[in-house]
């Protein structure tokens, strides 16, 4: 069965993941019939889902319109038959009890049709067993969200051990048809690629750290949370999410427990739905200094999640950049698992875990082959020029980790920050490698013009990634005048295609550029007065220019954000498009200056900045200069005879 076939998609169990699998297929067009065990659990998740749809139209993200007629999409039942008869898609959201699910989709195997998928939303089960509790465990297969479905991009796709490439591919679709991002899971393992590299090395490792009196609770979340960029530490996440959860993962697989997370779930101290876990929080809750982690050494938690990436990929269930991407989308991670190691040194981890495996003799310790295999191969990480990935420099091309640059057959550069889950947050990584992407461009003479662009469909940039603050230094702060000021001094005009959010530092990169186009749904802001800080990349400056001392004070002291129109009205955007022909604007825009004269639009680019900086008469002395010097120019000569023969210029830039 095929993508194309699915019309109906049933969701069992309406609570917090069910209602919200079910509102993304009602919001993706899809029939939905929505099932749980009684009347007041079914009515409950269609409230949430109409209360959701509700929030989603008030701030902007769905019209009114779609948001009606989603709901309107959703039927509720109670009766198993009755929600699965008609299904082509069927998506299970009970509980995480083995047993319960097998029971569940033996039933549902008898009613639902017989090209119907049944896909179970287990964070950890497994798929294979689960689909032999049917008569069709080739189209049994994992689709595993991430809590909450609406807001977390994941999608894991798990392959069980009868599932068809059918199968996968339909569902792979199906996900992406709801606005998610899949991940293939090629095999049926524990913990999938998230929870394998999430619960064991990170949540537990930091437990069995505690319970050894290596480092407190705190310093442990304030070295993760900090300094190495997590959204917040181990313990936090685990009071988050609950500390049962991951004590009942662990124990299924038949890994050891530590005493600290034993002691938690004895004394039903299971975080915030107890109120209290690792902290109180019946007494202000999470609470960790950020100097606390300054002394603790992280590098035994990176060794444990990279060698669990490891066993992955020599498992071959999945790829170095399809793990590195779900721990980002799942997880909130600062970067990828692999992407982290290479960095630090695969030498270093390999070290960090045969010291702990000789040691304390644990399994978990014990080296992967394939990291060895590694390290004896030189493949150490970025200093050795290879690791996970290749960091050796192609002849005149570079690769880059944040950005994605190409240019295609109309001369157009494109380059896209590339980090989608963090809203194309800018890093410092970023800010190394975009004005090297921008002077790439501008001595590549097939390029015209140049357009900045965000990955993702939320933001251009929300703005710096403030997890670096912690560890910054005054001088770095300094430094930050190269990235704001590049697009600006690149001698090719460029474009900013803002679809989205353009805050902080996403918006300053934006003024520095030549055009800024926007979608209507865009917001812009300089929220960093909410930090107790200003603008740092020039805000504070070049929107007093553009717009005047009054409206930049308004945006930069109030920090709230505009939508687009408003934005345009008061002359910080040069254009907004309707959110359809966004990407087809942009286009025109770009192909039209592409059109042009390459050396007289550099000059024109060159003349209207230094000259608004210069006194008038030394302007207007600069410009006679250029008028003059384009008259030597073969696109002057081809301009004035295209003219008088009334046709198209060909400009060649000479």
């Amino acid at each position: 069965m095929g993508i194309e076939d699915i019309k109906t998609v049933a969701v069992i169990g309406a609570g917090t993941m069910g209602h919200g699998i079910a509102e993304l297929a009602a919001l993706a067009g899809y029939d939905v019939n929505l099932r749980d065990i009684n009347e007041e659990l079914v009515q409950k998740g269609y409230q949430q889902i109409e209360w959701s749809l509700n929030k989603l139209a008030e701030k902007g993200t769905i019209t009114p319109e779609k948001a009606q007629a989603a709901l309107q999409r959703v039927k509720t039942f109670v009766d198993l038959k009755e929600a699965v008869q008609n299904a082509d898609f069927v998506i299970e959201a009970a509980p995480e009890i083995l047993k319960l699910k097998k029971e569940l989709f033996s039933e549902v195997d008898g009613y639902a049709p017989p090209h119907a998928i049944l896909a179970t939303n287990t964070s950890s089960l497994s798929i294979t067993e689960i689909s032999e509790a049917t008569k069709r465990p080739d189209k049994v297969v994992g689709m595993h969200f991430f809590n909450p479905p609406v807001k977390m991009a994941l999608v894991e796709v798990i392959k069980g051990k009868h599932t068809s490439e059918e199968t996968m591919q339909t569902t792979v679709e199906l996900a992406q048809k709801m606005g998610k991002t899949p991940i293939r899971v090629e095999k049926d393992v524990f913990g999938f690629i998230v929870n394998r590299v999430l619960v064991g090395p990170f949540m537990f490792e930091s437990a069995w750290i505690a319970s050894r009196g290596e480092a407190t609770i705190q310093e442990i979340d304030s070295r993760m949370k900090y300094y190495e960029g997590f959204p917040m530490g181990p313990f936090e996440l685990q009071d988050l999410t609950g500390i049962d959860i991951g004590y009942y993962l662990m124990k299924e697989a038949g890994m050891p427990i530590p005493p600290l997370i034993e002691e938690k779930v004895k004394a039903n101290e299971l975080g915030r739905k107890t109120g209290k876990g690792f902290y109180n929080y019946q007494n202000g809750g999470a609470d960790y200094p950020r100097e606390a982690g300054e002394a603790f050494d992280p590098l035994p938690i990176y060794a444990l999640m990279v060698n669990e990436a490891c066993h992955l990929l020599e498992q071959e269930v999945t790829k170095p950049e399809d793990i590195d991407l779900a721990v980002q989308l799942g997880a909130g991670f600062p970067e990828g698992i692999l992407r982290r190691a290479d960095r630090i040194g695969l030498d270093k981890l390999l070290n960090k875990l045969e010291e702990l495996y000789e040691k304390h003799g644990d399994e978990r310790y014990r080296p992967a082959e394939l990291l060895k295999q590694m390290v004896q191969e030189g493949r150490t990480g970025e200093q050795a020029g290879r690791g996970f990935y290749s960091y050796e420099k192609t002849k005149g091309k570079r690769e880059y980790q944040t950005l994605l640059v190409e240019v295609d057959e109309k001369g157009i550069g494109w380059i896209t920050l590339n980090r989608p889950h963090r809203l194309n947050a800018i890093n410092s990584e970023m800010r190394e490698e975009l004005p090297a992407a921008l002077q790439e461009l501008a001595e590549n003479d097939a390029v015209r013009v140049i357009v900045i662009q965000g990955a993702g469909e939320k933001a251009f940039s929300a703005g710096a990634d403030i997890t670096e603050f912690a560890g910054g230094k005054p001088y770095q702060f300094a430094e930050l005048g190269e990235f704001f000021s590049a697009p600006q001094q690149c001698p090719k005009p460029v474009i900013a295609a803002i679809d989205g959010y353009a805050l902080g530092g996403g918006l300053e990169l934006a003024l520095a550029c030549d055009f800024r186009i926007a979608s209507r749904r865009s917001e812009v802001g300089q929220p960093e007065i909410h930090l107790g800080l200003i603008p740092g990349g020039g805000g504070t400056q070049r929107l007093a220019r553009l717009i005047g001392p009054a409206r930049a004070k308004e945006l930069v002291m109030l920090g709230e954000r505009i939508p687009a129109q408003q934005a345009y009205e008061w002359g910080i955007l040069n254009k907004v498009v309707d959110d359809d022909q966004f990407e087809e604007e942009v286009r025109a825009f770009a192909e039209k200056l592409a059109a042009g004269p390459p050396i007289a639009i550099r000059l024109a680019k060159r003349l209207i900045d230094w000259g608004s900086e210069s006194p008038l008469e030394a302007a207007l002395f600069m410009e006679r200069e250029a008028f003059g010097l384009l008259f030597s120019t073969e696109d002057m000569v081809e301009g004035t005879t295209a003219f008088l023969m009334k046709r198209k210029p060909e400009f060649k830039g000479k």
